[in-house]
C-alpha cells in the first residue's frame, strides 16, 4: 500500500489484482448487470488511484475501496431508469447440484435460490447494500457498516429491515410450497 500511495503504479496495479473479483463480485450483487459492474469496478480504480493519497490509512485499504464502489454504484443506478426489472440469470444462480439429491430436491432448491435472488434484487440499494455486504460477501458488522459511511446500530438496522424483507418476499414467491 505504501508505494502505491506514492504513486507507484505496480504497485497499484498489485492491489487492483488483489481486489478487483470481489469488488466486482459485491458491485454485480448491487447492479445485477455484469456490464454495468465491469464499468463501476473500473471507474472505482480509477478514482481509487486519482486518490491514492488521501487514503489516510483509518481503515483497510479494502474498506476505502468497497466504499468508493459502493458510491460508483449509487451513481451508476441514479443514471438508469427507475424501474428496470432486473432478468435473473438463471445459468449464474444454478451453481453445481449435488447429483446424489432427488430431482425434486434440487428443483424446490433452485426455486427457493432464484426466489431469493429476486428478493435481493427487489430490495432498495440502501438495504441491499448492508445485506450482500454482510450475509454474502461474509464481512463483519464493524466493516460493512464503515463502508456505508453509517453508525454499526443504523447498520444493523437496516441489515435486520433487509432481512425481513427478504423473508417476506420469498414467503409470498413460494406461496404455500415447501421448502
Amino acid at each position: 500500500m505504501g508505494l502505491a500511495a506514492q504513486g507507484h503504479r505496480d504497485a497499484f496495479e498489485e492491489l487492483v489484482r488483489r481486489h478487483a473479483d470481489r469488488l466486482y463480485a459485491v458491485v454485480l450483487r448491487l447492479t445485477g448487470d455484469p456490464g454495468e459492474a465491469e464499468e463501476v469496478v473500473q471507474e472505482a480504480f480509477l478514482r481509487a488511484w486519482r486518490g491514492i493519497e488521501r487514503f489516510e490509512r483509518r481503515s483497510q485499504f479494502s474498506t476505502w475501496l468497497y466504499r468508493i464502489g459502493l458510491n460508483e454504484a449509487r451513481r451508476a443506478a441514479g443514471r438508469r431508469p427507475a424501474e428496470r426489472v432486473l432478468p435473473a440469470d438463471d445459468a449464474a444462480l444454478a451453481r453445481f447440484p449435488d447429483m446424489r439429491e432427488a430431482p425434486e430436491s434440487r428443483a424446490e432448491q433452485r426455486a427457493l435460490r432464484l426466489a431469493l435472488e429476486r428478493a435481493v434484487r427487489a430490495l432498495p440499494e440502501a438495504y441491499r447494500a448492508p445485506l450482500i455486504l454482510r450475509d454474502v460477501e461474509g464481512l463483519s458488522t464493524g466493516q460493512a457498516a464503515e463502508i456505508m459511511d453509517l453508525g454499526e446500530a443504523a447498520f444493523k438496522s437496516r441489515l435486520h429491515r433487509a432481512r425481513l424483507a427478504v423473508r417476506n418476499a420469498i414467503e409470498d414467491q413460494l406461496g404455500g410450497q415447501e421448502r
